[in-house]
């Protein structure tokens, strides 16, 4: 059974750092992408930043603040958040997909960023 394990959300002042990590576990199945997603209170959940093999692509609203980055010996995938603005307080969510296109999505944890 495929587990996606999120850590790293919290509370911080506008203008600060956090790191978000998922790690990926109980598939046979080799990772196609990794990605993470956010939903603010009343949004519709969107695409933050997703990374397939070497690429890697951001939204434009966390472009030069935000950077994904993958370990595939450990299938994990973070998140470096940098210069945090109140309209990054969020739930954020991982996604992987494997390979035959399987999805799954991590449980979400929350960032909150204070003003």
């Amino acid at each position: 059974q495929v587990q996606l394990v999120e850590s790293g959300g919290g509370l911080v002042q506008a203008g600060g750092s956090l790191r978000l990590s998922c790690a990926a576990s109980g598939s046979s199945f080799s990772i196609n992408a990794m990605g993470w997603y956010r939903q603010a209170p009343g949004k519709q959940r969107e695409l933050v930043a997703a990374i397939t093999g070497g690429r890697s692509n951001y939204a434009d609203s966390v472009k030069g603040r935000f950077t994904i980055s993958r370990d595939n010996a450990k299938n994990t995938v973070y998140l470096q958040m940098n210069n945090l603005t109140p309209a990054d307080t969020a739930v954020y969510y991982c996604k992987v997909e494997y390979e035959l296109l399987h999805e799954y999505w991590g449980q979400g944890t929350q960032v909150t960023v204070s003003s």
